[in-house]
């Protein structure tokens, strides 16, 4: 059992300390800390039997924490994640990992040098229809992969008001990119290999804050295959995951995080109509199973962290990710395609 400490109570931190709070998980919530405390934290902490920590280096120094799980602003996971190391707690940092592939790299170098594990949220990976699509790309199911493309849309940024760290545009460029985007991102290293390069187009519409809501991005991967991802934070909720071969498409749909949906429907939600077209013969078509993908991601990281198989994500996928990122936002500020650094 790895007795863990949030860091973060925002809505999404108190979704992950949800999605284990039961004896039958490999990994226990015990202790958190939060930037702002307020009735309602303490509320959950006492509820979910948390002891609530001044900052983070009192958690750090407490000897019953084996491991720090990171729900803060973008910009200070690199640094967490090396002062976690330093004082030899495993970590797990919610996506995305870093906002500059040097931070990235400094990050892992620390969790290398001090033998910990390292985890990384992008919890999407987990799901079962993410190993089935996997699994036939790579049995040749698909044939020669073509293209893979994704839409993930969310209402989120409308309710932002300008005090809030992701309305921020230095924490969240080209708007939905670091808050959903990256999700797709990860499953497209993930499933057709390394991203050469990037040209993204990324602007504002309607919301009020000063961030982007309407991002599109084009992909060539060093395989050859295209790929295409388009965000929205000012619209309705949706999720769908395509990847198109010289035998037939597979798309899956689903949902986003929505704040204010209850946290089961935020972790099991996620996937729900499947479909297959073979270029010859009827269209297969499926639901999803249920899937809390959140808890799987934490229990991959327990198991890891206990010293059982090793985190599922590789260290330098997560490294290339972050350089895919900090590629797409420089190329909305050039307007150009930018070669992903390597």
């Amino acid at each position: 059992m790895i007795r863990a400490a949030i860091v973060g109570l925002g809505w999404w931190g108190k979704t992950l300390v949800e999605s284990v709070r039961d004896s039958n998980s490999d990994m226990h919530f015990v202790a958190g800390t939060t930037r702002t405390m307020t009735p309602e934290v303490q509320a959950f902490a006492e509820k979910q039997r948390l002891r609530l920590a001044a900052n983070y280096d009192a958690l750090l120094a407490d000897p019953a924490v084996d491991a720090v799980v990171l729900a803060t602003p973008h910009s200070q996971h690199a640094g967490q994640v090396v002062s976690a190391a330093a004082a030899r707690k495993h970590v797990f940092c919610e996506k995305p990992f870093a906002l500059t592939k040097a931070d990235a790299e400094a990050a892992v170098d620390a969790t290398r040098r001090a033998g910990v594990t390292l985890g990384l949220g992008y919890n999407r990976r987990f799901h079962p229809e993410m190993t089935k699509l996997r699994d036939r790309i790579r049995s040749g199911g698909l044939g020669t992969i073509l293209h893979v493309e994704a839409t993930m849309t969310f209402p989120n940024a409308l309710m932002l008001k300008p005090s809030q760290w992701r309305a921020h545009r230095d924490e969240t460029p080209c708007g939905g990119l670091t808050p959903m985007g990256v999700h797709a991102i990860d499953g497209m290293i993930d499933l057709c290999g390394a991203i050469d390069q990037v040209y993204c187009q990324s602007f504002r519409r309607v919301v009020e804050v000063d961030a982007d809501d309407t991002t599109s991005i084009l992909f060539r991967m060093k395989d050859g295959m295209s790929g295409y991802l388009g965000t929205m934070t000012a619209t309705g909720p949706g999720f769908s995951f395509q990847v198109f071969g010289s035998k037939g498409w597979v798309r899956l749909e689903g949902m986003t995080h929505v704040a204010g949906a209850s946290s089961e429907e935020r972790r099991t939600r996620l996937f729900g109509a499947c479909r297959f077209q073979p270029t010859k013969g009827e269209a297969e078509v499926w639901q999803a199973a249920s899937l809390d993908v959140t808890r799987a991601s934490l229990e991959a990281f327990a198991k890891a962290a206990s010293g059982g198989p090793a985190y599922p994500i590789p260290v330098e996928e997560m490294v290339h990710g972050v350089a895919v990122t900090e590629a797409i936002v420089r190329s909305a500020a050039s307007g150009r395609v930018e070669q992903v650094s390597t």
